[in-house]
């Protein structure tokens, strides 16, 4: 398994890598629909902004997943790549027509850091298995660009969020109502998220079980809950 007696982690491959990016490219692609369609007007001339920054960030973040894991290993990693760049495109959405271009940049760049680092220490230190990047890539990433708008924001484009009066700018822009009011909704989201979040898997623990039996781990769940199995001679 992922995780051995001995402490080890294992590297578990992925099912298809080739169709692994192929989906990350799909997605990114959705993704310029995604942010520039949520001007709610077509004419509105910041869509050239949006769609550059969100390209940027989205780029910035992969690139920067794989010098990291060159450097630090001597080896890239076709996954990490794919979820340095969601990362990115997590992280430039809520700041995307609020911010420059080479603020994206930066937004991406820490974006892919976070990303690397925040699957290391889930592996290494809270031994969770997140295969998907969930929590890397919408939670931390997702929370690093919230913040960065009360950041990176100049005051170009829209109207202060979440009571702030006046433009949207940040503290690179000599305004610090804007990140706190981020902060505070952030703070707010995360703790409602977890409590519910927590309240649930409890009442299931409690009831049904969290996790399958370990004879069913083995055997699989496709065997169990569809009768039938992906690859029966593997």
């Amino acid at each position: 398994g992922k995780f051995r007696r001995d402490g080890a982690i294992g590297l578990l491959a992925g099912h298809n890598l080739p169709l692994a990016m192929s989906g990350t490219l799909i997605l990114a692609f959705g993704w310029f629909g995604l942010n520039t369609g949520s001007t709610l007007a077509a004419s509105d001339p910041r869509i050239g902004l949006i769609a550059v920054n969100t390209m940027l960030a989205s780029a910035a973040g992969s690139l920067t997943a794989i010098l990291y894991l060159q450097q630090r290993y001597n080896r890239p990693d076709v996954a990490m790549a794919c979820h340095g760049l969601l990362g990115g495109l997590v992280a430039i959405t809520a700041s995307c027509a609020f911010v420059s271009p080479a603020a994206a940049v930066l937004i991406g760049i820490i974006a892919g850091f976070l990303v690397v680092g925040s699957v290391l220490v889930l592996e290494r230190h809270f031994r969770i298995d997140d295969p998907a990047g969930a929590i890397p890539v919408h939670g931390v990433c997702g929370l690093w660009g919230a913040l960065a708008v009360g950041i990176f924001a100049d005051g170009s484009y829209g109207d202060g969020w979440n009571g702030v009066a006046g433009p949207v700018r940040g503290l690179f822009s000599g305004d610090s109502g804007q990140l706190i009011a981020q902060f505070i909704g952030v703070a707010t989201d995360a703790i409602v998220t977890f409590g519910l979040a927590m309240a649930f898997f409890v009442i299931v623990e409690r009831t049904i079980g969290n996790r399958v039996a370990a004879e069913v781990e083995w055997s699989g769940l496709d065997s169990l809950e569809m009768g039938s199995e992906a690859y029966p001679n593997v």
